[in-house]
C-alpha cells in the first residue's frame, strides 16, 4: 500500500526531555542524582502521570512512599520545564519539510496532559499537526498498550499499513509493527529524512 500518513512520537524524536537537565545542578552529585532517578522518581512513576494521574496526586503518592525525599520529589514537577531542554532541530526540520507534502501528519505521545500544554504553547511546530495529536494523559492510555494506537486509527479513520510510525522506544516500535505500521526506530545516529526516503516518502 502507498504511504498516506506519518505519525510522530514527540519525546526523543522532536523534543529533548530529560530530568537530568534539571537535577544535575540541583544535586551537584551524580551518584545521588542517579539513585534518586532510578529508585525514587522512577520512569515507572512518571509514566503514571503520562497515563493520566494528576501531577499533584502522583507527587503525594510518591512522597508518602519516600518521605525522606519529599523536597526532591516536589522539585520534580515544579521544575519540569527545565527538563525540556529544546527541540531536536534535525527532526523538526524533517517535520517542516513534510508540512505541505500531501501526507497526513499525526502525533502519538506519552505525555502528561498537564505538562503538554507548555510544549504546545512554546514550540510552534506542534501547530503543523493541526490538533491531530493523541496524548496519553488525555486518553488514560500509554504506549506500548496497543489500545492507544487503536484510538489513533479509529479517531482519524486511517489504516496502519498506510502509515509510518516514528518512535525512539524499541518496545513501542515492536508493538506498532505487530499492528501493521511501517516503522522508523529513531536512535542517536538516525538520519530521519534518509530513513523516510528509503521507505518511499517523498519530500
Amino acid at each position: 500500500m502507498a504511504i498516506k500518513n506519518i505519525i510522530f512520537d514527540f519525546g526523543g524524536v522532536l523534543m529533548d526531555w530529560n530530568p537530568r537537565y534539571f537535577f544535575k545542578d540541583y544535586f551537584n552529585d551524580e551518584e545521588r542524582m542517579e539513585h534518586f532517578l532510578k529508585n525514587i522518581a522512577t520512569d515507572e512513576w512518571n509514566a503514571e502521570q503520562d497515563r493520566g494521574r494528576s501531577l499533584a496526586e502522583g507527587t503525594e503518592f510518591q512522597v508518602a512512599k519516600h518521605p525522606e525525599w519529599e523536597k526532591e520529589l516536589r522539585a520534580y514537577y515544579d521544575n519540569w520545564t527545565s527538563m525540556l531542554l529544546r527541540d531536536i532541530p534535525e527532526n523538526v526540520a524533517v517535520l517542516r519539510k513534510l508540512e505541505n507534502s500531501g501526507y497526513e501528519l499525526f502525533g502519538l505521545t506519552n505525555w502528561s496532559a498537564e505538562t503538554f500544554i507548555y510544549a504546545l504553547d512554546n514550540y510552534d511546530f506542534f501547530q503543523i499537526f493541526k490538533d491531530k495529536i493523541v496524548v496519553s494523559g488525555t486518553e488514560k492510555l500509554i504506549k506500548p498498550d496497543p489500545e492507544i494506537w487503536t484510538v489513533l486509527l479509529n479517531r482519524y479513520k486511517i489504516i496502519a499499513e498506510e502509515s509510518v510510525f516514528i518512535d525512539d522506544n524499541a518496545k513501542n516500535i515492536e508493538v506498532a509493527k505487530s499492528l501493521g505500521f511501517i516503522c522508523v526506530h529513531v536512535q542517536e545516529a538516525t538520519d530521519l529524512e534518509k530513513e523516510l526516503r528509503e521507505l518511499g516518502v517523498e519530500f
